[in-house]
């Protein structure tokens, strides 16, 4: 007894609105995603056992190098005009100071932003008198509320 065969029907899968999807997806994601905006100078921080949250937003940095190099960096928001249509931005001004007039440079950064919180990064091998003289200069100036960034000491009795 011959069995049959049972015809196979082909099967075509349309592929289109799944690509559609994935690089709807891909676009979505690309224009969400804030990135951390890069540093003026890269410093290696000192460590210490703090562990305090810094905001994302409305922050005045102070980094100085290894070098003794100051640099004040903040982000400002500006309008531009595009196609007749008012479009607000966001800008990042990094600015190079010296010990004398870094209060200065600070100040001008607070009078975008009031709220800004001060922080300062210092690299491990800054001379001790300059960052001195930068927190003397802020203290004349009365900008005496700020927060030194350091890395977390690393525990080397904990577990892994």
């Amino acid at each position: 007894m011959a069995v049959k065969k049972k015809r196979r029907i082909a099967i075509r899968i349309d592929m289109t609105p799944m690509v559609d999807i994935a690089f709807l997806l891909l676009i979505f994601y690309m224009a969400t995603t804030q990135f951390k905006p890069p540093e003026a100078r890269a410093v290696e921080l000192p460590q210490s056992h703090s562990m305090i949250e810094l905001p994302d937003k409305d922050i005045i940095n102070i980094t100085v190098t290894k070098y003794d190099s100051i640099y004040v960096d903040y982000i400002i928001k500006h309008t531009v005009n595009i196609d007749g249509a008012d479009v607000d931005t966001k800008a990042r001004v990094v600015r190079t100071a010296d010990k004398y007039n870094v209060s200065v440079e600070i100040n001008k950064a607070r009078a975008k932003n009031i709220r800004a919180l001060i922080v300062i990064k210092a690299d491990a091998k800054a001379s001790y008198g300059v960052m001195g003289d930068v927190m003397k200069s802020m203290q004349e100036n009365g900008l005496e509320r700020f927060l030194i960034i350091t890395d977390p000491e690393v525990d080397l009795d904990a577990p892994a």
